[in-house]
């Protein structure tokens, strides 16, 4: 900082004003260069069901296109491949859910191996949205379910106090390491079962359509990107990552990080792109 203005190289790694606020970004002087008018926003996600979805609520409010398409899928694992895992999944007492897609995948699985859930077994569900979802399956009254407010967080402040449970937690071949690793820090018993691969989706249809911004949630995303579009040159597309891992990903990749999220005023990613289209579109 010099005389109480910055200079041009005090914005790598500094402080950016963002509308009214100051927000500590990892801007680079590139992406601050990079910055320019946005009319077209891809998140790589699924369109949300919600009308109040602060998504739509950001295309309304800029008159930006925001289209939504998932960049991964997920895979069932069938009953054969399972057995290979050598796990017992009566031989538990709770099973732990962070998404509709363990529900399904999970109550799936069981079916193919001819396993009925027994009426004292606990769920332990990542929100309410999943906890409800699982009478899709099971005569919820009638279930001991136990439900975080919204995160991982929550969820483990939860689990502190059953620990005498012994855990069967379904999921992904890729996923987060934090439950796991609390369960196995705080000296749980627990499984982890696999229940489903995370691919990369066939996005062949997008090869000719182009976006202002990209909007990426895991690594996974990152990665799918790269296998639909191995020659992907970046040029003036935003890139937007939601979490140090994405975005670890996507500067790994040779890409520039224009949007980083969450954001001390912008937890959301949303929010931190809603931030940055007013500055890059002049907006006060």
């Amino acid at each position: 900082m010099r005389n109480g203005n910055f200079s041009v190289n005090d914005f790598s790694k500094s402080i950016i004003v963002l509308g009214p606020e100051l927000l500590r970004v990892d801007m680079t002087e590139t992406a601050i260069d990079r910055m320019r008018k946005v009319k077209s926003i891809l998140v790589t996600q699924e369109a949300p069901t919600d009308l109040n979805s602060p998504y739509l609520k950001l295309a309304e409010k800029f008159n930006l296109k925001i289209d939504f398409r998932p960049f991964i899928q997920v895979e069932p694992v069938g009953a054969k491949e399972f057995r290979k895992q050598k796990i017992e999944i009566l031989n538990h007492t709770a099973v732990i859910f962070t998404s509709r897609n363990a529900v399904d995948h999970f109550f799936i699985l069981s079916r193919e191996l001819k396993l009925e859930m027994p009426a004292d077994m606990k769920y332990f569900c990542i929100s309410e949205q999943t906890s409800n979802y699982l009478q899709k399956y099971i005569v919820i009254r009638k279930r001991k379910i136990f439900t975080g407010l919204k995160d991982t967080k929550d969820l483990l402040e939860i689990l502190k106090k059953h620990k005498n449970e012994k855990f069967l937690y379904p999921c992904s071949d890729i996923r987060k390491n934090d439950i796991p690793d609390f369960l196995k820090e705080n000296g749980f018993t627990y499984s982890e079962a696999i229940i489903n691969h995370t691919v990369a989706a066939d996005l062949s249809d997008l090869k000719n359509v182009f976006y202002d911004i990209l909007a990426f949630f895991s690594p996974s995303g990152v990665n799918s990107l790269m296998v639909n579009f191995p020659e992907f040159k970046q040029n003036s597309t935003r890139l937007a990552a939601f979490g140090p891992a994405t975005a670890k990903a996507v500067k790994e990749n040779g890409f520039v990080l224009d949007i980083e999220a969450p954001l001390p005023n912008a937890p959301s990613m949303a929010g931190a792109l809603e931030l940055y289209i007013k500055k890059a579109n002049g907006i006060k």
